[in-house]
């Protein structure tokens, strides 16, 4: 347990940690990876190379050692967290490797007049307090999945079903339990944890659930990344017929009950999670205002679809932007950037809604500022980012 010297070293390295956090962590990655072979197929290697990943444990650092003594403030940090483990499958086994290799990494980038061993004994204590609530969270999400309706524990083999091509880049599968047992439900917004094992390397994504629960199958609508190892795989390799392990359905950034109109935005991929939340919310009568934004339409997927429910729905609009267009097919309703002017005449008169956005960080970046200056509460935007929070300000 933390004492109140060691909750005072922990919080006295904050400064550091905000001038050189970001060295740490990427020497804490380097690290583990290297010597620690088993927890390669957790990290997306994409995700090293841009920085997103030390950025964003630098970030969760840095706000558990800023609020070591009062960790309710951490808000849904560490549910975000938890999620993220519970799709991938991290064990309690895991945190002792991580644990270390951290620690390391601080005595290493501090350097020992720094690092004391008061220092390294207080961050391990942190450490595995952390570690604590971690773990036993997670322990209770593997225990109640499994034990849920059509739940399991662990990788379960799903057969391939469908593969559709949604537009020039994104393709659907639908995944269909192999044993024919039951399917567990999952909240709109939710996604899964896909292994996959590509040139003989184990690999774990996470893909959003692109259609809403209907207890035989779940879609998920996949990206081709230039140079992603396994979105090029799912897209060339994986057929119908072939079998794919998954982990249960997690994720909070989910769809909440609530009467208030409802208003999505998404940018190019960004529109998986939304596809599932909008179809949540028709099921009722409140108002739902969808927008898109896409380079172009050849790369817009699921627009058909949209425009198909425009009949059977009179609350639902949609509004479409391109970045640019040419022809008569598939008008967007704006070309260009979207606006805060565009933004403002799409949105319902009044700024009293609940909205979610999601798509790349440059384009979250814009939405939450347009968001945020045309009244729109801010308690009432929810939003799912790789990396830290802060990056979007």
């Amino acid at each position: 347990m933390l004492t109140p010297e060691q909750r005072a070293i922990v919080k006295s390295t904050v400064p550091l940690l905000e001038s050189g956090g970001e060295a740490l962590t990427t020497h804490f990655y380097k690290i583990m990876l290297a010597e620690h072979p088993e927890v390669r197929p957790f990290f997306n290697q994409a995700h090293q190379a841009n920085g997103d990943q030390p950025r964003a444990l630098a970030n969760g650092v840095l706000m558990y050692a800023r609020h070591i003594d009062k960790l309710e403030q951490l808000g849904g940090l560490v549910s975000q967290i938890i999620n993220k483990h519970v799709s991938l499958q991290i064990e309690a086994a895991h945190y002792p490797i991580v644990g270390a290799c951290l620690l390391r990494a601080i005595r290493e980038v501090l350097g020992a007049e720094i690092a004391t061993d008061a220092v390294i004994a207080a961050w391990g204590a942190a450490y595995g307090q952390l570690a604590d609530i971690l773990i036993g969270a997670e322990e209770k999400i593997y225990a109640d999945v499994a034990a849920a309706p059509g739940g399991w524990r662990g990788a379960r083999a799903f057969r391939v079903a469908r593969k559709e091509v949604e537009s020039s880049e994104i393709t659907s599968f639908y995944l269909q339990p192999q044993d024919g047992g039951a399917l567990i439900d999952f909240q709109p917004g939710q996604y899964i944890g896909l292994r996959l094992v590509v040139n003989g390397n184990e690999i774990r994504r996470n893909y959003s659930l692109s259609a809403a629960p209907n207890g035989v199958d779940y879609r998920i609508s996949v990206k081709r990344e230039a140079g992603g190892v396994a979105s090029n795989y799912l897209h060339d390799q994986v057929q119908p017929g072939d079998v794919l392990d998954l982990f249960p359905p997690a994720g909070d950034f989910v769809l909440a009950a609530s009467d208030k109109p409802l208003v999505l935005i998404s940018g190019g991929v960004g529109i998986t999670p939304t596809l599932a939340m909008l179809d949540a919310a028709l099921q009722g009568r409140r108002p739902v205002h969808f927008i898109h934004c896409a380079r172009n339409r050849h790369v817009h997927a699921f627009r058909h679809a949209i425009d198909a429910r425009l009949a059977k729905h009179p609350q639902l609009k949609r509004f479409y932007a391109y970045d640019e267009h040419s022809g008569p097919e598939d008008v967007p309703h704006a070309v260009g950037r979207l606006s805060p002017l565009q933004l403002a005449q799409w949105l319902p008169a009044s700024r009293d809604v609940d909205a979610y956005f999601l798509g790349p960080k440059p384009f979250m970046r814009e939405v939450k500022q347009q968001l945020r200056d045309l009244g729109v509460p801010e308690a009432q935007t929810r939003y799912e980012f790789f990396g830290p929070a802060s990056a979007l300000e």
